[in-house]
């Protein structure tokens, strides 16, 4: 067999000593990738020089080989037969304070310039090591140069030292390729799914993306690992990831490999959670002064990371927790170093997606690795995508800064005024508009970007050291963004209600970058039980003509759920008034008034939901048989919970897959609940925290009732959106508004019906559903609605629980 690993992470992993001390990591001294710079230095250079060479290397041994793969960023080849290796890197820092070469720099150069030699039967070679201020261009050289023997001998060296773990990495592959082999589906097929799981596989084969409509029920977070354990199982790619928006769907896709694992499967697999969430601090602080896990961390983690691996195949954050407190290590750091030995990964989408967060043992080098890509609840990532890709500044912070350095000699001041001029200029001239370019005012942020940089590494022991350093930060990325900017983005300014103004560099449409990261793997699979139009995601989420996708069958029959489209109310602006809340309580009264439960009732603001529940409240409440709660518009995480546990019902639970798959409430925060004999109301926001990604099933939820279309509110933002697409030639208030608006409505109709016995009234209270351009994006199981009024409401609903008793 063959095991790969790049250049960066067998020399970073290797050689790494002493402490974790992000007051150096996180300053200008950490270097940035520079792919500007790359390209600049590269260019200048003449016909010897050979950029992006790609290189790897095989190192045989008894029962497997390494490969080893990287790309050099120059190879020079002079004319007297003089071959040197240029490693480049960019930095913030003045290159004044660079006296040589970062260590593990120089370690990655001499690996290249060990496979340059032994390609090339060369008896010396040299190392360049360039290093570049991104700012001001300036390059600062180091030459060396090593003999054949003196490169071999070193990187042989290396090499032993990396062998036990190419040893466990050998042994435990087997076993997992052995585990793969012999593994079944572990349930029953349910309608559709088994076609399900031939699509996913046959798509990895295919090398090619996948975009899934799967409604609930159909088990898609077992339908779509399994067959992605099945091709890792036939060498088809090697290490999974599961990428999501929200913890408990990475709880799901755990509990998903757990029941693989009962059934025979070995499988390492890792949970990444947020640094803030692992720390066992009470505040983040990675330096050696202030954590002790920080000290003398990478003295000690490959003794941490080893025995975890020998002892453990679930590396969640308990476990991780606690090996890094038996080996005082920092557990963040520890969960992300034990990525490298997983075979699965699960994690938030900004691990592959965001390019400040992204996982760099895995992404950074632009070589496509053996990786599947499963992307849950992949809706979400058109709006995360468009904000992880976009960047903002405010010019209130600027002077903000300015009086929180005040008293100290910073030098940064003048670089503060001009930042501050040029913004004031584009306030008077061009406020709240389009802006074609921001170019005087990025010159004049990049001397002060630099300025910070240079003062940050001077002043370490800075009393504002923290303040300017967020500064520092968003200003960068600024600056990052704007050397992507393109067709895709708008630059735009804003006066805001508070007073503030704001710069944005907006990502319009984000699918090339989204695009851009699934290519670094061999096939993508994005599912979600609201994808529709399916076309519309595929075109925002990276997809191409030669990508597939699918609408898998519901494993519910449509005698569980009633949907009801209201006639006579809307949302509308123009019809909001006092008759039109009181019509709308008056649905909501003839629902819940047939058949005690659990209700949720969603509005498109909280000041609608404000109105029409002051009116239920004053006309149609019935203190003896009902109980209302509401949404408050900040809720922290307690007040959620406590919201949800009013839901959440004692229910006997069967032997099924989604029983095993996916968890209820109940289960998530470990509550058990007498069932309510009052009706429940609760009056909640649509596209809010209720409204998505919580599972009642039973009788912990018997109807939605769904106010308005969702149509986001008309703003500067969704104008452009609107726009731009309109430009394009699509049809822009789809774009803009109504696909955004109908995804919200089919999630909120979503949580009514999460198992094969639940049953529950679905109603939809605006006039405009029964419009041509809203049903067209109905899902099929939406094909069987009822058209009702506010007088044929309550038979309606009657009628359908009457035979729903007759058909128990």
């Amino acid at each position: 067999m063959d095991i790969q690993i790049s250049v960066r992470n067998l020399v970073e992993f290797i050689f790494r000593e002493g402490d974790i001390d992000n007051r150096h990591a996180a300053s200008p001294d950490a270097m940035q990738d520079g792919s500007r710079i790359h390209r600049m230095i590269q260019k200048r250079m003449g016909l010897e020089y050979e950029a992006e060479v790609p290189l790897r290397y095989t190192v045989p041994y008894e029962n497997y080989r390494i490969q080893i793969e990287g790309r050099a960023d120059g190879v020079i080849h002079r004319e007297n037969g003089q071959v040197i290796v240029d490693e480049i890197k960019g930095t913030y820092q003045d290159l004044k304070h660079i006296k040589e070469p970062k260590k593990v720099h120089l370690m990655q150069a001499l690996c290249y310039a060990f496979i340059v030699a032994e390609k090339e039967d060369l008896r010396e070679i040299g190392v360049r090591m360039t290093y570049c201020n991104m700012d001001t261009e300036e390059i600062k050289y180091f030459h060396e140069t090593y003999t054949r023997v003196e490169v071999r001998n070193w990187f042989w060296d290396l090499m032993d030292q990396y062998k036990k773990w190419a040893d466990f990495t050998y042994e435990w592959h087997q076993k997992r390729q052995e585990s793969i082999h012999a593994l079944a589906f572990p349930f029953a097929y349910r309608a559709g799914q088994k076609e399900l799981v031939g699509h996913v596989y046959q798509t990895i084969c295919h090398k090619k993306k996948l975009f899934i409509q799967a409604p609930t029920g159909v088990g898609k977070t077992i339908s779509t690992i399994f067959p992605a354990v099945k091709a890792v199982g036939e060498e088809k790619a090697d290490k999974i990831f599961y990428l999501t928006a929200k913890t408990i769907t990475r709880t799901v896709a755990k509990e998903a490999f757990s029941i693989l694992a009962e059934k025979g499967l070995c499988y390492k697999t890792v949970l990444l959670t947020a640094k803030e969430k692992i720390c066992p601090l009470e505040e983040c602080s990675c330096n050696p002064v202030d954590c002790p896990y920080a000290k003398g961390h990478f003295s000690r983690i490959n003794d941490a990371i080893y025995a975890l691996l020998q002892e453990r195949d679930c590396f969640d954050r308990d476990t991780v927790l606690a090996y890094a407190e038996q080996f005082c290590v920092c557990p963040f750091e520890m969960s992300l170093d034990m990525s490298l030995f997983s075979d699965a990964v699960i994690c938030d989408y900004n691990y592959l997606f965001d390019p400040y967060v992204h996982l760099k043992r895995f992404f950074t080098e632009g070589i496509k690795g053996p990786y599947l890509f499963l992307i849950d609840e992949a809706h979400n990532l058109v709006e995360r995508g468009r904000e992880m890709y976009s960047a903002q500044l405010v010019k209130e912070d600027f002077l903000a800064l300015k009086k929180t350095i005040k008293e100290y000699k910073t030098g940064l001041d003048k670089y503060i005024d001009r930042c501050n001029k040029e913004l004031l200029a584009l306030k008077k001239e061009k406020c709240d508009m389009v802006v074609e370019s921001a170019g005087s005012f990025t010159m004049q942020l990049s001397r002060l970007h630099s300025a910070i940089g240079t003062y940050l590494e001077d002043h370490e022991d800075s009393p504002v050291r923290e303040e300017i350093l967020q500064f520092y930060f968003e200003a960068g990325r600024f600056l990052d963004v704007s050397e992507r900017l393109d067709e895709h983005y708008r630059i735009y300014t804003r006066l805001r209600e508070d007073g503030s103004f704001l710069i944005r560099e907006y990502c319009i449409d984000p699918s090339l970058r989204l695009q851009e990261c699934m290519d670094e793997g061999v096939a993508s699979i994005l599912f979600s039980a609201t994808f529709l139009p399916i076309q519309y995601y595929k075109q925002l989420l990276g997809g191409t003509k030669e990508d597939f996708e699918v609408y898998a069958s519901s494993a519910f029959h449509k005698e569980q759920m009633q949907l009801l489209l209201a006639s006579d109310v809307t949302s509308r602006y123009t019809r909001r008034c006092e008759l039109e809340y009181y019509h709308i309580a008056a649905y909501i009264s003839n629902i819940v008034t047939q058949r005690s439960g659990n209700y949720m009732i969603f509005f498109p603001s909280h000041q609608f939901l404000e109105q029409v529940y002051n009116c239920y409240m004053d006309r149609f409440y019935i203190e003896e048989t009902q109980e209302c709660i509401v949404q408050q518009e900040y809720m922290n995480e307690t007040a959620r919970e406590q919201f949800l546990k009013r839901f959440a019902v004692a229910e006997s639970v069967s032997d099924t897959a989604e029983t095993n798959s996916a968890l209820s409430w109940e289960s998530l925060v470990h509550m058990e609940i007498e069932q309510e004999e009052k009706s429940l109301l609760g009056f909640c926001v649509l596209g809010g925290i209720f409204s998505e990604g919580i599972d009642l099933k039973g009788e912990s939820l018997i109807g939605a009732i769904i106010v308005g279309t969702g149509l986001p509110q008309v703003c500067f933002e969704r104008e452009m959106l609107k726009d731009y697409f309109d430009a394009e030639g699509k049809n822009g208030f789809d774009f803009a508004y109504r696909y955004p608006g109908m995804n919200k409505v089919q999630q909120a109709a979503g949580r009514v019906i999460r198992s094969e016995t639940d049953r529950g009234i679905v109603a939809l209270l605006d006039d405009r559903f029964l419009q041509t351009g809203y049903q067209k994006l109905f899902p099929r199981e939406w094909q069987s609605y009822r058209r009702v009024t506010g007088e044929s409401c309550a038979e309606a609903v009657d009628n359908f629980w009457k035979n729903t008793e007759t058909d128990k």
